[in-house]
C-alpha cells in the first residue's frame, strides 16, 4: 500500500503542495502517488492501494472539489485514512470530517504528514537517508488509528526537501504565459515563503499564520527552479501570499535566479503597503525578469477596505499605478468587486477607475465578479455587522451566504458572472467590459456617465497567465 496524495485544483499550476509532501514522504520511505485531478483522471487502483489519501486544499474551489472526489475515495477504499491539508484544510475541517476526513493539517503540513504516515503504516525496509528506497505499508486500521494526534496547525519552521516534481504531469500541461510580444513561455511554479505579515480580515492567510510567515530556504527555491528549467520552464510564477513579507530574502532569491538564467522570466503577489515601502525594489523586480505583479487591491472604495483591513486607501492604489507606470512594470490588480457594502454606484465608480486609470487589459475580467466567501473560521465573522447579516453555514458551499439590502447588486453580479463564464477564454477584456457596463447602466437610478472605453493598448502588449488568478 502508498501515500496518495490528490490535488483537484490550483489555478492551473503544477501542485507545489503535492510535489514539496512527496519529497518529505519519499525521503522517510514510502512509495507516493501524486495525482493532479485538473488534468489527470482519479485513479482507482491507485485509491484502493492507498493506506494514506491526502488531499490538498490550497483554496476555497480545491475543497468544494474535493468533497465529491472524497465521498467516491470512502466508497472505493473505506479502510483507507482520509486527511485533507493546506490553507483551507482548517476551515472545512468539519465538513471534511462528515465525509470522511480523519485529519486535518494546515500551515506548515510536510512534517505533520510524514509524521501522520509513520503512524498509520509503517514502511518496510524504509532508509531515512535513502529517497529512492521505498516499501509497502503496513495499515493500522483500528478506531485509534483514525484519531488525530498531530497539530492541526502547525507553524513549525521545517528544513525543506527539493519537491519532487517528477510524478506530476508535465509543465505543458497546465497555464502558459502569453508575453508582451505575442509568444507564449512555459510556466513554472514555486514558492519561497508561507503566511504573511498583515491581518487582512478576509485572507485565509490570517486564521492559519496570524501574522507570522516562514521562509522557504534560498538553496531549496533555487533547486525547484532549476529542476523546472531542465523541464522545459521559461517563466516562474511564486505564490507566495506576499513576495515582500521577506524583501531581503526575495532579493536574494530573484537575484540570484537571474544570473544563472538570464532568459527566465517570472510574476510576483506583493501586498500594497509593500509597494509602497519598497519603491525601488521594483526596479529590483524588474531588471531581474519580472513581467508582471499581482496585488490585491480588493476595492477602491475606502469604507470598503477600512472593514476589509487591508492597509491601504484609494489614494494608495492610484499613486502604485503610477510608481508602475514610471518603472515600465505591469500591475495586476485583483479586487473583490461585490460585498455587503457595495453599491451600484460604487461599482460604477470602480469600472470609471479602471477606465480613468486605462487598467481595463491590466485587470483579469473574472475579478470583476468576484463576490465576498466568508468562510469558516474568517476574521470576518469578528465583525459584528457581517454577523448580522450571514445566514446559516453552508456545508457545500463551504461558507456563510449573505444576501445584499438591495437585490438588484446581487442581480448584477449573477449576471456579470454569467457574461464572463459566456465568454470562456475570450482574451477581449476591453469587450468583456464594454458588455459589463451595458449590464450596469440601466440599474443605475440617477445614471452616471461611465466614460466611453478610450482606444486600449493591444491585449498582447500586457503579459498574462492563460488561467487567471482566482480563489
Amino acid at each position: 500500500m502508498s501515500v496518495l496524495l490528490i490535488s483537484t485544483y490550483e489555478m492551473g499550476r503544477q501542485p507545489f503542495g503535492l510535489a514539496s509532501p512527496a519529497a518529505f514522504l519519499e525521503k522517510a520511505g514510502f512509495d507516493v502517488v501524486c495525482l493532479d485531478l485538473s488534468i489527470q483522471r482519479l485513479d482507482r487502483d491507485a485509491v484502493e492501494r492507498a493506506a494514506l489519501v491526502a488531499f490538498y486544499l490550497p483554496m476555497h474551489t480545491a475543497a468544494q472539489i474535493a468533497l465529491n472526489v472524497l465521498d467516491k475515495v470512502m466508497v472505493w477504499n473505506p479502510d483507507a485514512h482520509v486527511c485533507s491539508y493546506g490553507l483551507y484544510a482548517p476551515a472545512s475541517a468539519k465538513v471534511m470530517q462528515q465525509h470522511g476526513a480523519c485529519t486535518i493539517l494546515g500551515g506548515e503540513f510536510e512534517e505533520g504528514l510524514v509524521r501522520l504516515a509513520q503512524r498509520i503504516c509503517s514502511p518496510v525496509q524504509a532508509s531515512p537517508n535513502n529517497a529512492d528506497q521505498t516499501s509497502e505499508c503496513q495499515p493500522e486500521n483500528n478506531i485509534e488509528g483514525k484519531r488525530q494526534v498531530e497539530p492541526t496547525i502547525s507553524l513549525k519552521r521545517q528544513q525543506f526537501q527539493t519537491p519532487r516534481r517528477n510524478n506530476l504531469p508535465a509543465l505543458t500541461e497546465y497555464a502558459h504565459l502569453t508575453t508582451s510580444n505575442g509568444t507564449r513561455r512555459t510556466v513554472g511554479y514555486t514558492e519561497t515563503t508561507r503566511g504573511c505579515k498583515h491581518l487582512c480580515r478576509h485572507c485565509p492567510v490570517v486564521p492559519i499564520y496570524g501574522g507570522q510567515f516562514r521562509i522557504i530556504q534560498p538553496e531549496v527555491v533555487l533547486a525547484d527552479i532549476e529542476q523546472q528549467v531542465v523541464a522545459g520552464a521559461e517563466h516562474i510564477t511564486f505564490g507566495d501570499p506576499d513576495f515582500l513579507n521577506g524583501p531581503k530574502h526575495a532579493v536574494k532569491i530573484v537575484t540570484s535566479l537571474h544570473k544563472r538564467y538570464s532568459h527566465l522570466t517570472y510574476d510576483v503577489t506583493v501586498k500594497v503597503e509593500h509597494l509602497l515601502a519598497y519603491p525601488a525594489l521594483l526596479s529590483t523586480l524588474r531588471e531581474t525578469g519580472c513581467v508582471f505583479v499581482t496585488s490585491a487591491i480588493e476595492s477602491v472604495d475606502n469604507r470598503v477596505l477600512e472593514i476589509l483591513d487591508k492597509g491601504h486607501t484609494r489614494d494608495d492604489f492610484f499613486e502604485v499605478v503610477r510608481l508602475f507606470r514610471e518603472e515600465g512594470l505591469a500591475l495586476q490588480p485583483t479586487f473583490v468587486a461585490f460585498t455587503p457594502w457595495t453599491t451600484l454606484d460604487s461599482y460604477a465608480d470602480l469600472l470609471s477607475t479602471l477606465i480613468e486609470l486605462n487598467m481595463i487589459n491590466n485587470v483579469p475580467s473574472i475579478q470583476l465578479a468576484i463576490r465576498l466567501l466568508i468562510p469558516a473560521g474568517s476574521c470576518l465573522l469578528e465583525v459584528p455587522e457581517v454577523n448580522r447579516l450571514i445566514g446559516e453555514f453552508e456545508p457545500r458551499s463551504l461558507g456563510y451566504p449573505w444576501r445584499h439590502s438591495d437585490s438588484r447588486v446581487d442581480e448584477l453580479q449573477r449576471e456579470i458572472q454569467t457574461t464572463i463564464e459566456h465568454a470562456g477564454n475570450s482574451t477581449d477584456r476591453p469587450g468583456i467590459f464594454a458588455r459589463i457596463c451595458e449590464r450596469l447602466g440601466p440599474r443605475l437610478e440617477q445614471p452616471i456617465a461611465l466614460p466611453e472605453v478610450p482606444n486600449i493598448k493591444p491585449w498582447a502588449t500586457i503579459p498574462y497567465l492563460s488561467e487567471p488568478w482566482y480563489c
